[in-house]
Protein backbone atom coordinates (compact mmCIF):
# COMPACT_ATOMS: atom_id res chain seq x y z
CA UNK A 1 0.00 0.00 0.00
CA UNK A 2 1.01 3.35 -0.78
CA UNK A 3 0.56 6.32 1.82
CA UNK A 4 -2.72 6.99 -0.18
CA UNK A 5 -3.93 3.82 1.09
CA UNK A 6 -4.03 2.65 -2.77
CA UNK A 7 -2.39 -0.57 -4.07
CA UNK A 8 0.09 0.91 -6.24
CA UNK A 9 0.15 -0.49 -9.98
CA UNK A 10 2.33 -2.08 -11.63
CA UNK A 11 3.46 -2.10 -15.34
CA UNK A 12 6.36 -3.15 -18.14
CA UNK A 13 7.93 -0.86 -20.24
CA UNK A 14 10.46 0.08 -22.74
CA UNK A 15 13.44 3.09 -22.66
CA UNK A 16 16.07 3.80 -25.39
CA UNK A 17 18.76 5.56 -24.22
CA UNK A 18 21.98 7.07 -25.80
CA UNK A 19 24.47 9.38 -25.38
CA UNK A 20 23.93 12.75 -27.92
CA UNK A 21 27.01 15.90 -28.94
CA UNK A 22 30.15 13.20 -27.94
CA UNK A 23 28.70 12.20 -24.48
CA UNK A 24 27.23 16.09 -23.04
CA UNK A 25 23.72 14.47 -22.60
CA UNK A 26 21.90 11.34 -22.04
CA UNK A 27 18.49 10.76 -23.91
CA UNK A 28 16.18 9.14 -22.71
CA UNK A 29 12.94 7.72 -25.00
CA UNK A 30 10.22 5.96 -22.60
CA UNK A 31 6.98 3.68 -22.89
CA UNK A 32 4.94 1.94 -21.15
CA UNK A 33 1.37 2.55 -18.89
CA UNK A 34 0.77 5.10 -15.86
CA UNK A 35 -2.49 4.56 -13.85
CA UNK A 36 -3.98 2.18 -17.13
CA UNK A 37 -3.01 4.30 -20.41
CA UNK A 38 -0.51 4.38 -22.78
CA UNK A 39 2.11 6.34 -20.98
CA UNK A 40 5.66 7.72 -22.99
CA UNK A 41 7.79 10.57 -22.38
CA UNK A 42 11.36 11.94 -23.39
CA UNK A 43 14.34 13.26 -21.06
CA UNK A 44 17.44 14.78 -21.65
CA UNK A 45 20.02 14.25 -18.67
CA UNK A 46 23.43 16.24 -17.83
CA UNK A 47 25.80 17.65 -15.81
CA UNK A 48 26.38 20.95 -15.70
CA UNK A 49 29.91 21.96 -15.69
CA UNK A 50 28.71 25.52 -15.25
CA UNK A 51 26.75 25.14 -12.13
CA UNK A 52 28.23 21.86 -10.75
CA UNK A 53 24.75 20.32 -11.10
CA UNK A 54 22.76 16.76 -12.66
CA UNK A 55 20.32 18.78 -14.69
CA UNK A 56 17.34 17.01 -16.27
CA UNK A 57 14.35 17.99 -18.70
CA UNK A 58 11.54 15.59 -19.20
CA UNK A 59 8.18 15.55 -21.26
CA UNK A 60 5.42 13.47 -21.75
CA UNK A 61 1.85 12.53 -22.48
CA UNK A 62 0.28 13.59 -19.67
CA UNK A 63 0.91 17.25 -19.95
CA UNK A 64 2.84 20.25 -22.16
CA UNK A 65 4.93 21.57 -20.29
CA UNK A 66 8.60 20.91 -19.53
CA UNK A 67 9.48 19.56 -16.32
CA UNK A 68 12.73 20.61 -15.54
CA UNK A 69 14.97 18.92 -12.29
CA UNK A 70 18.51 19.76 -10.71
CA UNK A 71 20.79 18.04 -8.14
CA UNK A 72 23.95 16.50 -7.06
CA UNK A 73 25.29 13.36 -6.77
CA UNK A 74 26.18 11.11 -3.72
CA UNK A 75 30.14 10.83 -3.20
CA UNK A 76 30.47 7.80 -4.93
CA UNK A 77 28.73 9.13 -7.33
CA UNK A 78 26.50 5.83 -8.06
CA UNK A 79 23.17 8.06 -6.55
CA UNK A 80 21.94 11.15 -7.98
CA UNK A 81 19.23 13.50 -6.05
CA UNK A 82 17.13 16.20 -7.88
CA UNK A 83 14.56 18.55 -6.85
CA UNK A 84 12.05 20.46 -8.94
CA UNK A 85 8.18 21.78 -9.62
CA UNK A 86 5.31 22.15 -11.33
CA UNK A 87 2.33 23.84 -11.37
CA UNK A 88 -0.95 21.91 -10.59
CA UNK A 89 -4.06 22.09 -12.19
CA UNK A 90 -6.29 24.34 -10.09
CA UNK A 91 -3.08 26.90 -8.83
CA UNK A 92 -0.34 25.60 -6.58
CA UNK A 93 3.03 23.92 -7.04
CA UNK A 94 3.76 19.93 -6.84
CA UNK A 95 7.39 19.35 -5.73
CA UNK A 96 9.21 16.50 -6.83
CA UNK A 97 12.63 14.48 -5.86
CA UNK A 98 13.70 12.24 -7.78
CA UNK A 99 16.52 9.44 -6.50
CA UNK A 100 18.61 7.52 -9.59
CA UNK A 101 20.74 3.99 -8.23
CA UNK A 102 23.26 2.77 -9.80
CA UNK A 103 23.18 -0.95 -9.15
CA UNK A 104 25.25 -2.22 -11.63
CA UNK A 105 26.18 -2.26 -15.03
CA UNK A 106 22.83 -3.75 -15.98
CA UNK A 107 20.84 -2.20 -13.40
CA UNK A 108 19.39 0.99 -12.11
CA UNK A 109 16.60 2.09 -9.95
CA UNK A 110 14.50 5.60 -10.26
CA UNK A 111 12.03 6.83 -7.46
CA UNK A 112 9.70 10.08 -7.81
CA UNK A 113 8.67 11.26 -4.20
CA UNK A 114 6.41 14.18 -4.55
CA UNK A 115 3.82 16.56 -2.26
CA UNK A 116 1.00 18.80 -3.25
CA UNK A 117 1.41 22.76 -1.68
CA UNK A 118 2.77 22.26 1.45
CA UNK A 119 1.65 18.41 1.96
CA UNK A 120 3.21 15.81 3.33
CA UNK A 121 6.24 14.25 0.97
CA UNK A 122 5.22 10.32 -0.51
CA UNK A 123 6.75 7.97 -3.18
CA UNK A 124 4.73 8.24 -6.62
CA UNK A 125 6.84 6.28 -9.10
CA UNK A 126 9.36 4.00 -8.85
CA UNK A 127 11.25 2.51 -12.28
CA UNK A 128 13.99 -0.42 -12.01
CA UNK A 129 15.69 0.07 -15.18
CA UNK A 130 17.43 -3.61 -16.69
CA UNK A 131 19.43 -3.56 -19.42
CA UNK A 132 18.16 -5.88 -22.56
CA UNK A 133 20.80 -8.89 -23.39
Amino acid sequence: MDGTGQTPTESTGTADLKMLLDGRFLYQEYHGQMMGQPFSGIGIDAYDNMTKKYVTAWMDTMGTGIFLMEGTASADGRTITLKGSHPEPGGGQMTHRAVWKIGDRNTQIFEMYGAHGDGEEMKVLEITYTRKP
